[in-house]
């Protein structure tokens, strides 16, 4: 019984802060990995501040936008302008939503909107498939700019390796989370949001276009989708496994808050650092594959005991 406590609680730990600098190779590689979990949560709490509905074609989106930067370079087209035309379609894709999927589901049930997300997701999977096909695709990293290789750094008795790569994930990713978040708070189209989040019969009497707002929101996930896709391709491929990965997302706005910029970083952090030390030092004692489903877990926690998330408002209804 004894030896069995120390694996489980004793053993790890004095893993985890025997070797300091292996510690912060974790801690690094988790916090690079939460800040594009929290880039992917953004997508999603732009749509559910606008329509009150969890998004569940954003993680199509994601495999959408970097397939499509990598077939159209593929196809010919320079580094720079199929970034540019990337951008475009996803603009056209957000118009298209708001068009013909959104604009007639205005004052319908928050249930129909959420089926209507799920089948656009169906839709784009299969899109996508029909265009570029099943296999996976390489990013065009250093086309686009993106820096390689490692800086190796000497700290706590041992060696860091700072991926180039990832510095420039969480810039990126940082810069965007900042400027939507500057947008949203400070100009008249983020307090037209709010308002359309807050009450759609409201804003429509106050002449707030709730189609045009819906546009712009879905054009701003459909970017973030693309930073998004670029990060994670060149991280690794562009496949339509990237989905899967994406819905990791709901964990985090669980966890934040669904309406919460500052909830969908931290908690995205949380997730990103918690599930990486948990792979790394008690995996073997959870049968492996812990970052599969340790985020789920947190969220199912936080279910139970606070629902609302760290930084979402408890809501009580009158019956």
């Amino acid at each position: 019984m004894g030896e069995i406590l120390y694996s489980i609680f004793i053993g790890p730990f004095a893993d985890m802060f025997g070797d300091l600098s292996f510690l912060t190779q974790v801690l690094w590689s988790g916090f690079v990995q939460g800040t594009l979990y929290a880039l992917i949560a953004l997508g999603f709490v732009l749509i559910f501040k606008a329509s009150g509905v969890f998004n569940f074609a954003q993680g199509i989106l994601v495999v959408f936008a970097g397939l499509t930067l990598v077939g159209l370079y593929e196809a010919g087209a320079p580094a720079w302008l199929a970034v540019l035309l990337t951008l475009g379609v996803m603009g056209l894709l957000a118009v298209g939503i708001e068009r013909v999927v959104l604009r007639p589901l205005v004052n319908q049930h928050e249930a129909i909107l959420l089926m209507a997300t799920i089948g656009l997701a169906r839709f784009l999977t299969g899109l996508g498939q029909f265009i570029f096909g099943g296999e996976n695709k390489t990013m065009i990293t250093e086309e686009i700019g993106l820096p390689t290789g490692a800086t190796d750094v000497e700290m706590l008795g041992g060696v860091v390796f700072f991926e180039h790569l990832d510095i420039a994930a969480v810039v990126i990713a940082g810069l965007m989370v900042a400027a939507l978040a500057l947008f949203f708070s400070k100009t008249r189209i983020g307090r037209a949001l709010r308002a359309v989040a807050d009450d759609h019969q409201a804003a429509l009497s106050v002449g707030i276009s709730l189609n045009q707002i819906w546009a712009i929101v879905w054009f701003a996930a459909g970017l973030v989708a693309l930073v998004t896709g670029i990060m994670w391709g060149a991280r690794s491929d562009v496949s339509f496994a990237l989905e899967v990965i994406a819905l990791k997302a709901l964990a985090v706005l669980i966890i934040g808050g669904f309406t919460s910029v500052p909830g969908a970083i931290v908690a995205g952090l949380i997730i990103g650092i918690s599930e990486k030390l948990f792979e790394i030092y008690w995996g073997s004692l959870l049968g492996g594959g812990v970052e599969s489903w340790f985020a789920y877990l947190v969220a199912l926690v936080f279910l139970l005991f606070r629902p609302q998330g760290l930084f979402g408002e408890k809501i009580i209804e009158r019956i």
